[in-house]
């Protein structure tokens, strides 16, 4: 006897009244007599049979959902956001920056704790945030945000820009991101507004956090905290980039440069609990340093370009492992 959920006159018109009609499931079973787990099985049956043909119409230009998923499933990552290549560097900042607005538009929650670190792209995220958006979240930044120079790039400027775009509330670090030696750094620690601040972060929900290299362009040059000297001994160091100024290796090792890391705020090894940590980075130029925020568990989820993403499916494990 000829099984209910293989009779294909069935299959179309349950097909027809769920995709063409919009009746729900539970109302197809009841009028036709059927369990839902019935119906069910049917339309699942209708797709393996090549009933139905599911279409996705990407959009224009953004055809990237095979490339973001075969990143994901490589490095293990939550989730991969890919946004196309721009010949000028602001246009390219902007894009990243929209990717991320975005993002956070769909994960921040009331009540969210959200810390941000410092840079460029991240510094333009505000301006991508919908208006009108109110969620009662909270941002605080994740290093140290006092300087005289590159103001717009320090995490407290940041998160001010961003508390106000998304209507919520956010908390000033009152310190340097850097200090000249350890003993200041502890000390500094021990403050009570900044220790308040520092420990806020052990509860965060989300983190957005840039991801740097030693170059000219980086941010930590910008803002003055770190001169082409530091970054020559930083790169015979065999270092890979940066997260919240402090810097690793290809593996992800943040060991030899634990001397070098007198930063005010957070330890980037506390990333590795937060739910949602995002690395946002783009250029080619970027590709090792991204691997070693992804290997030392520094970021889960990457907002990059899409020749920096080609790059990084092409590394393999034993370039990484051999560095």
């Amino acid at each position: 006897m000829k099984k209910v959920v293989d009779d294909e006159r069935l299959m179309v018109k349950i097909c027809e009244m769920y995709y063409n009609q919009e009746i729900n499931q539970k109302h197809i079973a009841t009028e036709l007599g059927l369990s839902r787990p019935t119906v069910s099985r049917i339309l699942q049956n209708a797709k393996e049979r090549g009933i139905v043909k599911i279409i996705i119409d990407p959009l224009s230009g953004n055809n990237f959902v095979d490339i973001e998923k075969k990143l994901e499933m490589r490095y293990g990552l939550k989730e991969v956001l890919i946004v196309d290549v721009k010949t000028d560097n602001r246009d390219q900042k902007d894009e990243l920056a929209k990717a991320t607005a975005s993002y956070l538009e769909r994960i921040v929650k009331n009540d969210s704790i959200v810390g941000v670190s410092m840079g460029s792209s991240i510094g333009q995220i505000y301006r991508f945030v919908s208006k009108g958006l109110s969620k009662n979240a909270n941002f605080v930044p994740l290093i140290g945000g006092i300087g005289h120079l590159g103001m717009e790039l320090h995490s407290n400027t940041i998160v001010e820009a961003l508390a106000k775009a998304f209507g919520g509330e956010y908390y000033l670090l009152h310190a340097p991101a850097r200090v000249s030696g350890i003993q200041i750094k502890e000390e500094l620690m021990k403050e009570a507004g900044i220790n308040r601040i520092v420990k806020m972060c052990d509860g965060l929900d989300i983190a957005v956090v840039g991801i740097g290299v030693p170059n000219r362009g980086s941010a930590i040059m910008a803002t003055g905290y770190y001169d082409e000297k530091d970054m020559e001994i930083m790169r015979s160091k065999d270092v890979a980039g940066d997260v919240c100024m402090q810097f690793f290796d290809i593996t992800g090792n943040s060991e030899p440069f634990q001397a070098d890391n007198n930063v005010i705020g957070i330890d980037i090894k506390k990333l590795r609990r937060v739910p949602h940590s995002i690395g946002v980075a783009s250029g080619i130029e970027k590709a090792d340093a991204i691997v070693g925020a992804i290997s030392g568990g520094y970021i889960n989820v990457l907002i990059t370009d899409v020749e920096c993403a080609k790059i990084l499916l092409e590394i393999s494990d034993n370039q990484i492992i051999m560095s």
